[in-house]
């Protein structure tokens, strides 16, 4: 198993870093007796989104926001560190302790839920690869609704180009790497940075070379361009600090403003309503890690003036609409909350990213394509170095995150069956795969994605396929950036205040998924062991085993070994029309409820061909003019 990979399997356990009471203290909050009893906007959740809005509300120095965070505000090492990429993951007090349902289709396996838990949300833990996806992942969305939604690449890059601050990379990189990039494609004005490593392993740029060697295969000039390819893309850092760059330091962090509050370690219980109409939260202390919901706990309502902003996270931000009696009348009855709204949606369409473990080592890199990530481990004198130069002007390899490089390609490019497997999923009697008792118009939405994704499987226009390029001998992260199979997550009927919400990926419910992951497994061969420039590496195939081969084989070995999650859970209050299960509509308002709207992942009806972050970014610098002006401004 690879390094990346295995910290996403395996979490460690750091010491916990206390919080800074005397950082923030002008303006944050650990006691709900504490705020206001009144302000403008209300937002539940203090993550990736949440900040983002509350960040642009208050510009005017007028406007009152309150933002409630469930985690704490944290100066942690682990939350800055960049090397790696992932030490917050493994510090357990910045994360949700929450596990799946037993997944009927992976041998009955229990899936580890996760999403960051700390002032920042999973931009402070998780988030480190800056990718878009491709221009018709955007498009898509702007489908379900016609042709005049603003929903689309083009209404949502001059958004991707204000949420981030793009830093090139330096001219020696560019240089001896071939690093490409295009700044036409992003902006320089926020506080959320995407910048690069001061090194590259010459390996990482021959491995991405190594891609030329297979026919179809593009490289993009800049991984923000829209299309597919093999392409190079920053990190979520400040290239000038090295640090972590995410929404607390981009959107919290050194804005003075006495309209701008934040309560943390606070856990919402429920949006108020007065009929349908949205007025404020009620929320309670946090409990301990583990420990179940306080029923005696003292109870804060905050008035929004405004609106309230859910921006929980595609877990929670359903369950406190339907504990907050708005969901599916029959989820809702069963859990012995009156419905208010009956809203089908709210839960449903749950996606996420598949990673897949099958895993392939080069035996042998060449000498020119050294040093390559394994040799910082194995040659002392290049560890050396790296600890010098990082401890003198922090650069070298200890610069890099994750990596800066991956394939992201479309199907017909990775499979030869594509116009084959593109018709059989639009004969498919889509409604089949949802969970029984499907709401008619969550069935009409879910065909309606499938049918886009039949058309997307037999273009070149949407990427399938991920394998992240490590500069190592052992293969990277494996990922199906588009599966068919939705999944749900809803309040636990037993007790849906006191507990975390029940989550079902549904992994492999559509037996189509198996089959694509199945060639996803086969074109990675291609590339290790049937490409004629890498021929002279030595490259073996260590899982699944050369000896599986049918579909068959394959879908027994993904039983046992994929993980239904990357940890970008989606989809789950989808911004699509009412008749095809949405939630909300294009302004992010919930149907049926005032003044009430939904900012984060769960909104985005489909995935993007790419990690989440940088989209929920763009969605959240959207809805802040759509709030503010009624209607997209940039």
């Amino acid at each position: 198993m690879t390094r990346l990979s295995s910290l996403f399997v395996a979490i460690l356990t750091l010491t916990p870093t206390a919080y800074s009471r005397h950082l923030r203290a002008s303006k944050v909050f650990l006691d709900g007796r504490q705020v206001q009893n009144e302000y403008d906007y209300v937002i539940i959740g203090g993550g990736t989104a949440g900040l983002t809005v509350a960040d642009r509300l208050t510009e005017d120095g007028r406007t009152t926001v309150l933002v409630i965070e469930y985690g704490v505000l944290s100066e942690a090492a682990s939350l800055t560190t960049v090397a790696g990429g992932f030490s917050g993951m493994s510090d357990s007090q910045f994360m949700y302790d929450i596990r799946s349902v037993p997944q009927v289709n992976l041998r009955n396996r229990v899936i580890s839920v996760l999403a960051g838990k700390v002032v920042g949300g999973s931009s402070a833990v998780n988030a480190m690869m800056t990718i878009r996806g491709t221009a018709e992942d955007y498009d898509r969305w702007g489908a379900f609704f016609g042709k005049n939604s603003h929903w689309t690449w083009e209404g949502l890059l001059p958004y991707f180009k204000k949420a981030l601050n793009f830093v090139p990379p330096n001219a020696d990189i560019t240089r001896t790497a071939n690093v490409t990039y295009d700044t036409s494609f992003w902006g320089n004005t926020s506080r959320v940075y995407a910048g690069w490593p001061s090194y590259q392993f010459p390996a990482t740029t021959a491995q991405m070379e190594a891609f030329k060697g297979l026919p179809g295969v593009e490289i993009a000039s800049d991984s923000g361009s829209g299309v597919p390819g093999v392409y190079w893309y920053p990190t979520f850092m400040d290239p000038k600090t090295v640090l972590r760059s995410f929404a607390k330091t981009g959107h919290y962090d050194n804005v003075k403003r006495a309209n701008y509050h934040l309560v943390t370690q606070s856990k919402v219980t429920k949006i108020v309503l007065d009929g349908t109409t949205a007025t404020g939260v009620s929320f309670v202390p946090a409990p301990a890690r583990g420990q179940p919901g306080n029923t005696a706990a003292p109870v804060t309502t905050v008035t929004a003036r405004k609106e309230v902003i859910l921006a929980a996270g595609g877990v929670h931000s359903p369950q406190v609409l339907q504990v907050s009696g708005i969901g599916p009348k029959k989820v809702l009855s069963a859990a012995g909350i009156d419905t208010i709204v009956d809203l089908p949606g709210v839960g449903q369409n749950f996606q996420d990213h598949g990673m897949i473990s099958a895993s392939f080592q080069f035996a042998r890199i060449p000498q020119s394509a050294r040093p390559s990530s394994d040799d910082l481990r194995t040659n002392r004198t290049l560890s050396t170095w790296s600890s010098q130069v990082w401890a003198a002007n922090r650069t070298g390899p200890n610069s890099i995150a994750t990596g800066n490089s991956a394939a992201w390609l479309s199907f017909p490019v990775i499979s030869p069956r594509s116009a084959k497997l593109s018709a059989d999923l639009a004969a498919q009697n889509h409604a089949a795969y949802l969970p029984t008792g499907s709401d008619p118009t969550v069935a009409a939405g879910y065909r309606a994605q499938m049918l886009s994704y039949a058309s997307a499987l037999s273009n070149n226009n949407t990427a399938f396929y991920n394998l992240v390029i490590q500069g190592g001998s052992a293969s990277g992260l494996l990922v199906d950036l588009h599966p068919l199979s939705r999944g749900t997550v809803n309040v636990n009927p037993a007790n849906p205040h006191n507990t975390e919400p029940q989550v079902d990926y549904r992994a492999l419910a559509n037996p189509l998924d198996a089959t694509i992951m199945g060639d996803i497994v086969r074109f990675t061969r291609k590339y290790y062991l049937d490409n004629p420039k890498t021929k002279d590496w030595g490259g073996r195939e260590v899982s699944p085993g050369a000896s599986v081969t049918t579909d068959e084989q394959l879908a027994t070995f993904l039983s046992s070994s994929l993980s239904p999650s990357v940890y970008h859970p989606a989809g789950t209050c989808a911004m699509m029309p009412l008749e095809l299960g949405g939630v909300v509509d294009e302004e992010l308002k919930v149907y049926g409820v005032k003044n009430l709207r939904v900012v984060d992942a769960s909104v985005i009806p489909t995935l993007p061909g790419a990690n989440t972050c940088q989209t929920v970014y763009a969605i959240a610098e959207k809805a802040a003019d759509l709030i503010r002006y009624g209607a997209p401004r940039v």
